[in-house]
């Protein structure tokens, strides 16, 4: 067998953050196999430099570019996060179609793809990861790469009539379509991408899952990705994580927790999650100095408008739901605009009586998984979560909710809060085995061990 490649825009070099998902499972392939992790330095510098800056850690070989001011002007925070992010996560309102972002992601691509491929050996397997590289396959193949390539998307692949505003979306599918093996974290994604292919580009759609389009035959299936549960488990139990859940424990005393943790970004459905908390103070007045809602949610983006005006947001609505609210001893939300470690973060799922999980569209959300594998099992607590995050599909014992419907959530919420103890022990434990069973490393064992079934990159 021969060494693994993984294209990623971000890896976990030195200096680099080697916790979550997607971090773990490369580095565990890449330790078991051997191999190149490819991908952004982080750095933007002032003229490009087309060489890589290439070093060894332990058995694993890294290879890194950085990207000119302007590359990452128009590669990532342009066409990526200002186009990409928001069409696939249906926010077309919020997208900036720029012919000459797109240029330049489509030379990032370029870029990268010239410098992965004088890498390769012939016998390597690549696997490319995500929206920043669409293009990426493509460019291997146009330098003569006929090896297996498998491309793995971690956010949803949105609707056919929702993608298809994107002005460069063809572009996109051919690019996409030289990967052999396409991987999504939900079958609704996969759906979805098989009728954009049918509809838009005549693929023809083959019993057996594959896609013959653009003169190739491909694969598409779905490989939901999971967390180190044990590792979860085992931070939920650290000196970090009691201390962390004694610390606030001591200011909130004896009332109930509801937590929400989320990077700052409007798919995430923040303002409908404190509209719900706000309607449930509405609705019942008996819950009053019950019940506290802790949100964290670490800014990210702040560059881009939308997510400065989301900030406001959320300050604006806090302050409203506080103001009507508090009383001398009792403040209702307790919302931090800043990250915590992940042992804090285990430590306080585990003291929340209420997890809530209330993307308006997510890939996947492993906050709802890591909510699950840090609870006492023997006083586990409620996870509530959206239809429209991954995870939903394999995590039916959860309390399901539309994050648009403001009434239903505060429902849910009041729900869980007055949910006896044996049943949340019933929907805990078929949780958390789900959450055991299919964790990280299956995740990769399952689509690597996909990807190194097609012998060979079909013409």
């Amino acid at each position: 067998m021969g060494r693994l490649i993984v294209a990623s825009n971000r890896t976990a070099a030195p200096g680099e953050d080697r916790a979550g998902g997607l971090a773990v499972a490369v580095w565990d392939a890449l330790a078991e196999r051997g191999g190149v992790w490819f991908g952004w330095s982080g750095a933007v510098v002032a003229q490009e430099s087309r060489g890589l800056r290439i070093f060894a850690v332990g058995a694993v070989d890294f290879a890194l570019a950085d990207l000119t001011g302007a590359e990452h002007a128009g590669f990532y925070l342009g066409y990526a996060n200002r186009a990409l992010w928001p069409v696939f996560h249906y926010r077309v309102d919020l997208a900036e179609f720029d012919d000459a972002a797109f240029d330049t992601y489509a030379a990032v691509n370029r870029r990268f793809g010239r410098l992965l491929h004088g890498l390769l050996r012939r016998d390597d397997t690549v696997w490319i990861h995500d929206y920043q590289f669409l293009l990426l396959g493509q460019e291997l193949r146009n330098h003569g790469w006929q090896g297996r390539v498998g491309f793995f998307l971690h956010i949803p692949w949105p609707a056919p009539e929702v993608l298809a505003a994107l002005p460069q979306h063809a572009r996109l599918a051919r690019g996409l379509a030289e990967c052999d093996l396409i991987g999504f974290q939900t079958r609704r994604d996969v759906g979805n991408f098989t009728r954009y292919m049918v509809e838009q580009h005549g693929a023809e759609a083959l019993p057996d899952g594959r896609l013959r389009v653009f003169g190739r035959t491909l694969r598409a299936a779905a490989f939901p990705i999971g967390i180190d549960a044990d590792d979860v488990m085992r931070m939920a139990e650290s000196t970090e994580a009691r201390a962390a859940a004694h610390r606030l424990g001591r200011i909130i005393e004896n009332r109930a927790l509801v937590i929400g943790v989320d990077r700052m970004d409007y798919s995430k459905g923040l303002p409908q999650r404190l509209q719900a908390f706000g309607r449930l103070l509405d609705e019942h007045e008996g819950l009053h100095g019950r019940v506290n809602l802790l949100q964290i949610a670490p800014p990210s983006r702040e560059t881009v408008d939308a997510y400065r005006d989301l900030r406001e947001e959320l300050d604006r609505l806090t302050g409203r739901i506080n103001g009507d609210y508090s009383d001398l001893d009792w403040t209702p939300i307790r919302y931090l605009a800043r990250g915590y470690p992940r042992e804090m973060l285990a430590g306080l799922y585990r003291l929340a009586r209420v997890g809530l999980v209330t993307p308006l569209h997510d890939g996947m959300n492993l906050v709802a998984k890591e909510y699950v594998a840090a609870q006492d099992p023997a006083d586990p607590g409620v996870l509530i979560l959206s239809h429209f995050a991954g995870a939903a599909e394999a995590m039916d014992a959860a309390l399901l909710v539309n994050p648009h419907d403001i009434t239903g959530t505060a429902d849910a919420i009041r729900r869980a809060l007055e949910m006896p103890a044996d049943e949340r022990l019933d929907r805990w434990q078929v949780l958390n085995a789900g959450v055991h069973q299919n964790d990280v490393a299956a995740w990769r064992r399952s689509f690597l061990a996909a990807l190194d079934g097609m012998t060979e990159a079909v013409p």
